[in-house]
């Protein structure tokens, strides 16, 4: 078995996740953001929004200064992408939709659609007559959409639950996200017919490419790395990598302080050395799955956001500092929309690494990033050993 030290397999990872490649100078354009999403294949969504929606932040990070709205009309209006249930609630490459319909056609065990269609069997039905008329629609101008039972993010009122039911099946899917809420419409109006008909791939066969894309995307990678990414569960993805080794789609080898076999894209490039300097989303796909971090870079990360404010270590919402190629500081950032400034509420840097250059480089990328949020200006908190180098 091929034997490779865990510096190359960072180099591996930084190469497949664009981060060899220096930020454009000049206009960027879908050609850009096109490249992005075909490195990554996924692009995560989430609804926090007290730094930047989520989505914006892989693009910044390859990309530097672009414009949001810019990017939201490629997203959503370009006919290229289409949102789905991916690596959570994410945008997907069009071309991928076949290799999803698996997920789509299965079914769905899901208590709160049990009992809607138990008390109410025509719902589903009705609901989809609705946005057949009346499309693209949000939740509240459905004819019946109910209340909510309760509190809390996913406490759903029925016409939710109907419509995300009929969005899982794949039969309406988002129009378009104005002020993030989705609005739902026929799939056949939103994805062109080239991608909803043939040829048709089987379960297994799609299976087998949305753990290729994951390969691709990460460069090398453990199995459950390439379960994770797409999100398989291990029993789906186990069965099929004898099967990808065997074709040459994937290349077994050992990886120096890895306590597992690692799956290496035979067409993956390796960066002469580390390199690449960004500020990432707690759901970028470089360190999307925390095991994988740790295993990189040493880099324990974990999303503090529900965690009771008394008992976070490094804030509500922390960015890790990527500075060529090593993960070498975290920042709590929240845009403070009001006054116009970008909050740096605490800066940390890793052991051992140099405070004065760290907190120049990083103050350089805060700089940037407030730019392209519009902030006038950046406020720097005395929490945390990076606070008086930024200042």
């Amino acid at each position: 078995m091929r034997r490779i030290t865990s510096d190359q397999a960072k180099r591996y990872a930084l190469a497949a996740q664009g981060f060899g490649d220096p930020r454009p100078k000049g206009r960027i354009d879908a050609r850009h953001y096109r490249k992005v999403v075909n490195r990554l294949g996924i692009i995560q969504l989430d609804s926090v929004n007290v730094f930047s929606r989520t989505h914006y932040m892989p693009f910044f990070s390859r990309l530097g200064n672009y414009d949001r709205a810019a990017l939201d009309s490629w997203l959503w209006g370009s006919g290229e992408m289409f949102e789905y249930w991916g690596h959570e609630a994410s945008l997907l490459r069009v071309e991928d939709h076949r290799h999803w319909r698996w997920l789509m056609n299965r079914p769905w065990k899901w208590r709160a659609l049990t009992d809607l269609i138990a008390n109410e069997p025509n719902y589903l039905d009705d609901v989809l007559e609705q946005v057949k008329v009346f499309g693209p629609i949000k939740t509240s101008d459905l004819n019946d959409p109910g209340a909510k039972p309760g509190e809390g993010m996913w406490n759903w009122s029925k016409g939710k639950v109907g419509l995300e039911a009929l969005f899982l099946q794949g039969k309406v899917t988002a129009a378009g996200r104005p002020n993030f809420t989705r609005m739902y419409d026929l799939t056949e109006r939103v994805i062109r017919p080239e991608h909803l008909g043939p040829p048709e791939v089987d379960e297994e066969d799609a299976k087998k490419q949305l753990i290729l894309q994951g390969a691709r995307a990460m460069g090398v990678a453990t199995a459950e790395d390439l379960g994770d990414y797409p999100r398989l569960r291990m029993p789906q993805v186990r069965p099929l990598l004898p099967s990808l080794v065997a074709e040459g789609q994937l290349i077994e080898v050992e990886v120096d302080g890895w306590d597992r076999v690692g799956y290496l894209d035979p067409e993956s490039t390796m960066l002469r050395r580390p390199a690449g300097t960004a500020l990432l989303s707690p759901f970028d796909n470089l360190i999307w799955s925390r095991p994988r971090t740790e295993r990189l870079w040493d880099f324990h990360y974990r999303i503090e956001i529900y965690v009771p404010g008394p008992k976070r270590i490094y804030g509500y919402y922390v960015l890790p500092f990527l500075l060529d190629g090593e993960l070498v500081a975290r920042v709590d950032l929240k845009t403070d929309r009001q006054s116009n400034r970008l909050l740096v509420k605490g800066s940390y840097g890793e052991s051992g690494v140099d405070g004065v250059r760290v907190g120049r480089e990083l103050r350089t990328e805060l700089d940037l990033v407030a730019g392209w949020l519009g902030m006038a200006d950046v406020e720097i908190f005395d929490n945390g050993d990076l606070a008086g180098h930024l200042k």
